[in-house]
């Protein structure tokens, strides 16, 4: 959003996130690709965003989405090549969007070379967390840390002989070992990667699981009265000023955006030092639920902790890993955490739309850079009755079918058409999506929303719109105005004019506050009164509530 000479241009961006897999399919296949996502950056351009950020599109196994990397420096077959890529940075920079990949450096896939070598004898296990068993004949793991998908988080090898070996650490699945960021070399390699994507053109990083990089090196079994001995230890924050120093040396604000779940926001903010990663996900936002009071007291302390550091903060209503929005907000428990994705949670679609419209002109609204995943402006609901054969998420099959998993949230977008693939593969494809997409969607797709003043989708182009032109949105300060029960109100001050967010999150309508003139709401007045779940974007005098 901000131009090149005020202030960053990462400050205050909108960042669209692709999971390729499912964005567009180029060449028939069901599989989302680069070729389908060069043939819709011009839907991208026209919603309105500054970057789009791309899940990873390594070479990989797919045990893990590709979060299971088995090279870093190539593009999986299934979504193009490596020159496909190069391609499709130089196509977005020539209509107005940078490009954020995805580097996934806590671990990689069992097939990368150096964990192969490593299973073999190599020097390579230097380079992960082997250790041996406890318990009679090494029969139990060396500690009681548990995967963040269910079950230990340690596998045992067989040696050579067929005997049982050793033990590695993978915090997430067995296909995913943990790198052992204490060995140099690892530390080398992933310099190298950064400067071997970032000498391709690319905008930033977004780096996963950010916070889990660094380990105890004694492995000692979790204590909840001692500190995490696998998250956001200490070291990790040499690591990202090394990365800084890297990024920094390039042109064009290239930026690091980390993934870190963290409870304590000064810890939090540790990261988004001056001299560490730009800016990091904002999931206290994210699963925060639907109420005024726990929304006021979440803005107040990102702010809060962003402040201290000079960061900005960010917001996010959703990505590939969470329920979307429009199921979530028509729950009656509408905060997310992953032990509430359960089936059969009943959903009122209407009531989540309605909110989701809101939370879109909350989000957008407040200070800082925002994040939209790809179907967040089409209004998508999470689709929960995938056949369980076609289930993908290690989630789902790790947890023994309790937890449905990712993939509600993965299904491919819907763009033409009355009927799947709604466009999502060409004509003459030769496969259905790799998941099913409901028929509903028929009235979700970019077609049918397209020039409809209240569809999901034009509302979003126009808050964007205003969000660009408006000097009072964006990076900058919030102020709260007076308001009543149940109803977030607050300016954003420009040198001129100041632009009010009011929103309503009772079950009555309510007055608005004095305004100049309504630039945007989430849904139709009440004649002169906000209704239930509907929000207002409205030009206000600058010392409007002072």
């Amino acid at each position: 959003m901000s131009t090149a000479d005020s202030r960053p241009w990462w400050r205050d961006a909108v960042i669209y996130q692709v999971y390729p897999r499912s964005f567009a399919d180029g060449d028939g296949d069901g599989i989302g690709d680069l070729a389908g996502v060069r043939a819709r950056l011009d839907h991208l351009a026209a919603l309105g965003v500054d970057a789009v950020w791309f899940s990873p599109w390594y070479p990989s196994p797919m045990a893990d989405a590709g979060y299971d990397v088995a090279d870093y420096r190539d593009i999986d077959p299934v979504f193009g090549t490596l020159a496909q890529a190069g391609d499709l940075v130089s196509r977005a920079h020539a209509v107005g969007l940078r490009v954020i990949i995805d580097l996934v450096p806590n671990h990689c896939s069992a097939a990368h070379p150096w964990f192969r070598a490593a299973l073999a004898g190599g020097p390579e296990r230097e380079l992960f967390w082997f250790r041996p068993g406890r318990g009679p004949g090494g029969d139990l793991p060396p500690n009681d840390w548990v995967s963040n998908f269910g079950g230990p988080a340690w596998t045992r090898t067989i040696d050579p002989d067929g005997n049982p070996g050793d033990w590695y650490l993978h915090l997430f699945a067995p296909e995913q070992p943990d790198f052992n960021w204490d060995h140099p070399r690892v530390r080398a390699e992933f310099e190298e990667i950064l400067r071997f994507w970032l000498d391709r053109g690319v905008d930033g990083i977004r780096i996963d699981s950010a916070a889990l990089l660094v380990k105890d090196p004694l492995l000692p079994d979790a204590d909840p009265a001692r500190l995490n001995p696998y998250t956001d230890l200490d070291g990790v924050h040499d690591i990202y000023r090394s990365w800084r120093r890297i990024a920094d040396g390039y042109p064009g604000e290239r930026i690091l955006i980390g993934e870190v779940w963290l409870p304590d926001p000064a810890r939090f903010a540790n990261y988004l030092r001056p001299d560490e990663l730009h800016t990091a996900f904002n999931f206290d936002f994210l699963c925060c639920p639907w109420e005024p009071d726990r929304l006021r007291a979440v803005i107040d302390e990102t702010l809060r902790a962003h402040a201290l550091v000079g960061a900005p903060a960010t917001w996010v209503l959703s990505n590939h890993d969470v329920t979307r929005p429009v199921t979530r907000y028509g729950r009656a428990e509408t905060s997310f955490s992953f032990a509430r994705k359960r089936e059969g949670v009943p959903t009122d679609l209407h009531r989540g739309e309605t909110r989701a419209r809101a939370a879109a002109l909350l989000c957008l609204a407040l200070p800082g850079a925002a994040y939209v995943y790809q179907g967040e402006e089409l209004g998508l609901w999470e689709v929960e009755d995938i056949p369980y054969e076609l289930r993908q998420d290690p989630m789902w099959h790790r947890s023994g079918h309790v937890d449905p998993g990712r993939d509600g949230c993965r299904v491919p977008l819907p763009w033409a058409g009355v009927e799947p693939p709604f466009g999502f593969s060409p004509a003459y494809a030769t496969a259905a999506p790799w998941l099913p997409q409901p028929p509903e969607w028929k009235d979700r797709t970019v077609q049918a929303q397209e020039g409809d003043p209240h569809s999901m989708l034009e509302l979003y182009r126009s808050a964007l719109r205003i969000r660009r032109s408006e000097p009072a949105l964006g990076d900058g300060t919030l102020r709260w105005l007076p308001a009543a029960d149940d109803v977030l109100a607050f300016a954003r001050d420009g040198e001129a004019v100041a632009v009010a967010c009011v929103v309503n999150l009772s079950d009555r309508s309510v007055p608005l506050p004095a305004y100049e003139s309504c630039l945007l709401t989430s849904g139709p007045l009440d004649g002169e009164l906000l209704p239930p779940d509907t929000a207002a974007w409205l030009r206000v005098a600058r010392d409007e509530g002072r």
